[in-house]
């Protein structure tokens, strides 16, 4: 098949760009022409066509590209770190770029879009997080991927009915994915750099539930939906997240980390505030996605983590 894909060269968009180009499909991967990340994908590569073209330029691909594809895959998005997440006008801005990119699919022909939407959507939650619940995001980061899903279905639907083009919309909510390339900001990085090393730190409280999954497993569950065959039903959102058995407070993966180091430096409680969508839980149910594609997370956080210090030490 032909992808396009955009993100290309961010956490996740390298690993699955990676992916698609091991199973064989053709890729035009859209780059930012500044991006510190370009080395991420690799180089030569038969099947890969870099693109570059800044996000808010999504709308040339089609000139760019110069034929049709079959799949297009949205991971572009600006400021999704912690401190531009309360930035309405960045966030309102990758609304625009994704209505944008979606167009782009149609005028690419593609017939499947597929759109990484977040667990911020969701907001607070103390129960399990169903794809079919209200939505209560808490930052203008969650409120403007819960936004993209509204107007991107609803685009799609009026597409079809007036027989304009079929387009099948997956909008996915990813949630909390570690892995080797992540930034070194995140929790699971900033712990095994700071325990390996014996030096201490200082945590939120971490009582809120909490879900990680590594990776390898997040990409498969990507692929799974982009080629499943024939038509998905439903809403077309579905959760990607481990299953339920890792799901647990988050002290227990910090403390599972600190052991993991073989007990190296240490840590401390109730020093350091929540991020800007507060103390979330993430009790996410993957029964949907398990039940149409056939998807299973197959790598437990342990396992996960040993592979990430193997790295680190080989480094």
């Amino acid at each position: 098949m032909k992808i396009v894909i955009t993100g290309s060269t961010s956490f996740i968009g390298a690993a699955f760009t990676r992916l698609l180009l091991e199973m064989g499909h053709q890729v035009y991967a859209m780059v930012r022409p500044d991006s510190a990340n370009q080395g991420l994908l690799p180089h030569p590569a038969e099947g890969l066509t870099r693109i570059e073209l800044s996000l808010e330029d999504v709308g040339q691909l089609p000139e760019r590209i110069g034929g049709d594809c079959d799949c297009f895959v949205h991971l572009g998005w600006d400021g999704s770190g912690s401190a531009n997440r309360t930035k309405q006008a960045l966030q309102q801005g990758n609304i625009r770029y994704t209505m944008a990119a979606l167009e782009s699919a149609r005028r690419l022909r593609c017939r499947r879009f597929l759109f990484s939407g977040s667990q911020a959507e969701y907001g607070r939650c103390t129960e399990l997080m169903k794809e079919e619940q209200a939505l209560f995001p808490q930052s203008e980061y969650g409120r403007a991927k819960a936004a993209c899903y509204q107007l991107a279905h609803e685009r799609c639907r009026t597409w079809r009915e007036q027989g304009i083009w079929d387009m099948e919309y997956l909008h996915v909510r990813i949630f909390s994915i570690y892995g080797p390339g992540d930034h070194p900001w995140t929790l699971v990085n900033t712990c095994l750099d700071t325990f390996l090393s014996g030096g201490h730190m200082d945590l939120s409280d971490c009582t809120q539930y909490w879900n990680f999954l590594y990776l390898d497993d997040c990409v498969r569950g990507l692929a799974a939906l982009l080629f499943h065959e024939g038509r998905l039903g439903g809403s077309g959102i579905y959760n990607i997240a481990a299953g339920p058995s890792q799901t647990r407070p988050l002290k227990e993966y910090v403390e599972a980390m600190h052991q993991l180091c073989k007990g190296r430096g240490s840590y401390t409680y109730g020093k350091r505030k929540n991020n800007a969508e507060g103390a979330v839980n993430l009790i996410p149910d993957i029964s949907k996605l398990r039940q149409d594609t056939g998807w299973e997370p197959q790598i437990s956080f342990e396992e996960g983590i040993r592979r990430i210090i193997s790295k680190k030490q080989r480094e």
